[in-house]
Order: C-alpha cells, then sequence, then structure tokens
C-alpha cells in the first residue's frame, strides 16, 4: 500500500524581485527571513499546545543571487565584492538583522563592480525550527520524544548537509544547477554558529566586535574590565558600552557587573563601539581544542581581525621571564586542523598584524630599535596538544624544536593563525614568556604570583592598542588578497 503523501504548510509563494541599491535589497531580506521565523514559531507553538499536528510544517531561508555573463574587469586591487567568473551565484542569508552592515557592503561592492542587479528571494532551504525561536526566550525546542509528537516529522531539524565547511574549505563546487557559492558559510552553518557561541560565551553574538583579543588566563580579564570602565569615563574614546559575561551591559564607569552563578566554557567580555569597531576578549583557557571551538564560531561573525595575547614556554635561555615574542611563523604540531588544512600549508605572518603588534609593543613599553630587542624577538611559536610535553623523552621534541628554530611554545597560538588562514580573517600573536622549561624555571606558584603581578596589565595594553591601531585601517587594506584563494566568494 503507497503511503499517502504527507501536506505540507509553508507561507505564501514570494516571487523573487530585483534590486539595484544594497539597502533595499538588505530590507527585503529582512522581510522574508521576519515571515519564516514567524510562520515557524507560530506553527511550533500550535503544535506544542494545539492537537497533534496533522500536516508538516516548513519555512526557508531567504537568499541573495547574482548573475553575470561577463568577464568585465575587476578593480585586481580588491580582495573581495566581486565574482571570480560569469554565471550564477548565490547565498543563503540568516538574521539580517545581525549582519545588516555586513550585506550591505557585500551587497553594494557586488553591484558597483559588476553593474548588473540582484536578486532577492526564497532559496530552497528549510529552515529548522530550533534556528527559528532560538531568538525567543519563551520558546524552546523539546528533545526528541519530549513532545507529544515526532518532531522530525513536522519540522525540519538542523543538517549536517548545509552546514559544513566545504565552502570555506574549497571543497563546494556548483549546485547541480551551476549555481556557485556567493558567501564562505551556509545559512544554517551560521545559525549553528550563533548557537554555539551564546551557549560557549554566555553572551549574545550581537554583542561581539569586529576585533577579537584570545587569551588563555582570567587575570586579562580583570585588567580587560578595569580598561573599559577609564574608557567609558571618556566619551572622546567612542567606546559606549561593556558587556559582561552573561549579557550583563554597562555604560557608567562606575556601574556594577553581576558575575553569573556559573561560569562559562569560554568567558567572553565586550568593549562596544556603534559601529562594531570595539574590541571582545575572550578566554578560551588552555589547549587547541578550545582555539579551535572558539575560532570556528566566530568566524561567522567575518571579524575583522583576531589576536592572540596568551603565555607561552621560552625556548631560549636568552628570553627572561616577562619577555614578549611575536610570532612570525607557526610549527603546527596540535594536530586539531590538520583535517581541514594540511600541514603542508603555509600559514604566513602578515604584515599588517605584525606592524601594528610591534608599534604597540613600542609605544606601551616605549622601546624602540635595537632597545626593543632586549625585551622581544621575532620567531617561529610551537603549539603542541601535550600541556606536559616537558615530561616526555625529551630528544625528539627538543631536537625538532630546535631545527625549527622555534623560540616559544604554546597551546593555541599555531591554532588561532592557521584558523585565520582558513576563515580568511586577519591573524596575529603576541606571547608573554611565563617559563623557561629547558632552563630550569617552571611556572611555580611563586614565581607565577610575581610574574602575573608585573606582566598582564601591560600585556593586554599592548593588545589593545594594537587593536585600535587596526580599528583605523581601510578594509581593503587589512583584508588583502594574501588570504584569498583561487576561486574565492564574493562576500568577505
Amino acid at each position: 500500500m503507497q503511503a499517502k503523501e504527507q501536506t505540507i504548510l509553508s507561507p505564501a509563494t514570494n516571487p523573487p524581485r530585483t534590486f539595484t541599491e544594497a539597502v533595499a535589497a538588505v530590507d527585503h531580506l529582512q522581510a522574508l527571513y521576519d515571515e519564516a521565523v514567524d510562520f515557524l514559531r507560530q506553527g511550533f507553538a500550535s503544535a506544542l499546545t494545539g492537537p497533534q499536528p496533522e500536516h508538516r510544517v516548513r519555512a526557508f531561508y531567504p537568499e541573495v543571487r547574482l548573475t553575470t555573463s561577463s568577464f568585465a574587469e575587476i578593480d585586481t586591487r580588491l580582495a573581495f565584492g566581486h565574482v571570480a567568473a560569469p554565471g550564477t551565484h548565490a547565498a543563503t542569508v540568516t538574521r539580517p538583522d545581525l549582519f545588516r552592515t555586513y550585506l550591505i557592503q557585500q551587497i553594494g561592492l557586488l553591484l558597483e563592480n559588476h553593474g548588473v542587479p540582484v536578486t532577492v528571494g526564497v532559496s530552497q532551504t528549510p529552515m529548522p525550527v530550533h534556528f527559528a525561536v532560538a531568538q525567543d526566550a519563551r520558546m524552546t525546542v523539546p528533545h526528541e520524544g519530549a513532545a507529544g509528537f515526532i518532531l522530525r516529522d513536522v519540522f525540519d531539524v538542523p543538517d549536517l548537509g548545509t552546514m559544513d565547511d566545504d565552502i570555506i574549505n574549497g571543497l563546494a563546487g556548483p549546485t547541480a544547477d551551476g549555481t556557485r557559492p556567493l558567501a564562505p558559510f551556509t545559512a544554517q552553518r551560521v545559525d549553528y554558529s550563533l548557537a554555539r557561541l551564546a551557549h560557549y560565551t554566555a553572551t549574545s553574538p550581537g554583542h561581539f566586535q569586529n576585533h577579537v583579543l584570545f587569551t588563555n588566563y582570567q587575570f586579562y580579564v580583570s585588567e580587560f574590565e578595569a580598561y573599559a570602565r577609564r574608557v567609558l569615563a571618556d566619551p572622546a574614546t567612542g567606546y559606549t558600552s561593556f558587556v559582561g559575561t552573561g549579557d550583563t551591559e554597562i555604560t557608567s564607569p562606575d556601574a556594577p557587573i553581576e558575575a553569573p552563578k556559573k561560569m562559562p566554557q569560554m568567558p567572553t567580555y565586550h568593549l562596544k563601539k556603534p559601529d562594531g569597531s570595539g574590541i571582545t576578549l575572550v578566554n578560551i583557557g588552555i589547549g587547541p581544542s578550545n582555539a579551535k571551538t572558539a575560532t570556528d564560531h566566530i568566524a561567522v561573525l567575518r571579524p575583522h581581525a583576531w589576536i592572540m595575547v596568551g603565555h607561552c614556554a621560552g625556548l631560549r635561555n636568552s628570553q627572561r621571564l616577562g619577555d614578549y615574542v611575536l610570532a612570525h611563523a607557526y610549527l603546527r604540531e596540535d594536530g586539531v586542523l590538520d583535517a581541514d588544512l594540511p600541514t603542508w600549508v603555509p600559514i604566513p605572518a602578515l604584515a599588517e598584524i605584525q606592524i601594528a603588534l610591534e608599534e604597540a609593543v613600542e609605544d606601551v613599553t616605549q622601546l624602540e630599535g635595537y632597545e626593543l630587542k632586549r625585551i622581544m624577538r621575532t620567531g617561529t611559536v610551537a603549539s603542541v596538544d601535550n600541556r606536559n610535553w616537558e615530561l616526555r623523552d625529551q630528544s625528539g621534541p627538543v631536537r625538532r624544536l630546535s631545527q625549527s628554530r622555534a623560540i616559544a611554545l604554546d597551546m593555541e597560538s599555531a591554532t588561532i593563525a592557521a584558523n585565520g588562514f582558513r576563515f580568511r580573517v586577519p591573524y596575529g600573536t603576541l606571547l608573554c614568556v611565563s617559563d623557561k622549561p629547558l632552563h630550569g624555571e617552571l611556572k611555580l606558584p611563586g614565581m607565577a604570583s610575581a610574574f602575573y603581578s608585573g606582566q598582564v596589565a601591560r600585556h593586554l595594553m599592548i593588545g589593545i592598542r594594537a587593536m585600535e591601531a587596526l580599528s583605523q585601517m581601510p578594509l581593503d587594506r587589512l583584508h588583502s588578497r594574501k588570504l584569498r584563494a583561487f576561486d574565492e566568494t564574493a562576500f568577505l
């Protein structure tokens, strides 16, 4: 007996519309997105409180498309904002409210560079009900079996087939109809990471700023809050608010910040500016896995730069505790990105980041030229996945470190740099030497206390100064062609 085909309830069909103006195109993306979300939320609420659903309830993400038949020459100085070849290019879109500035910029560049309209309509990618209700605190999707109906029989759920990194990894080819990707992530992949960010950091994705500092110690958080309170007292700085873990936001330098009852895995803090050019600090903790997790999800927000400001083991006897290491190469022995980015892929130093960091060190320490060499070295940083690497047979590891010319070792920097390379996010590393295990200076409690009390504030300030300098740099200079592959998406 042939099964009866299930009826599908969806929003009324909206025919695609063409636009020659970016703001109008994004406004329509927002309208289509809101319609889909409202439809799913209403259907979900009815399913939970009413009779068992008899129909499938489905809505779709909006999408933007560009079709061009010309090989018209584009300004080759641009790293983004244009497609590589004629044809149809499309991207599904989520949260147009959150990405409004980004979408207007990217669509505007397409219109300017190609001189043809974009088309905005409803895609064929279903929107999972989990992501539709994510912004409504009154609604929660129950676990499978907890509702009075089988969730997947009625609503679409997250689909790994549309949540992978094939586009950003350069593995995605054209679809069956020849359409190529227009953006580095699909809407489902973005929604997935937005949900993960809220979970891991206990702050809303909308608070994230375009310049992200990563650290592996809570000491930096206290200094970051102290700096935030100082600049909030001075309107000339341009900073308008500070957000702590748990989404507590203050605009006054004297306002209290209530600590959450339970700290998240990656406590995160945001020193905000109205245009998003402020600074976010993420305490990723220890280990390459955490570093990958954080950057995997922050990448969908398309930040303009991320920098690691953490501690490391100095590998040279000439180094002292408190010295700085500016990474210009990375020895990747952490292994967490090998499946996405083979170790034979070089991770180059980016001049824009390197210069900003070196000038920030000069500014904060008031040293320059030959004198700067007393406290800072530039060289290879090795990252490993074993915090107790010192306890292993030293003949192999030490020989490799020496052959690589490494001057420092940590557990996060190479992962953050490699994921920056993979996601086309400008990256850098400035570490502070906190121990020298090869030379008998271990990270023991007494030494650690003295070190932390004198170095953390200065180290963090260097990272902040570097980010403030980068925030003044034109995007077409910061997001250079160095990180772009042969056949890139038009969207940054």
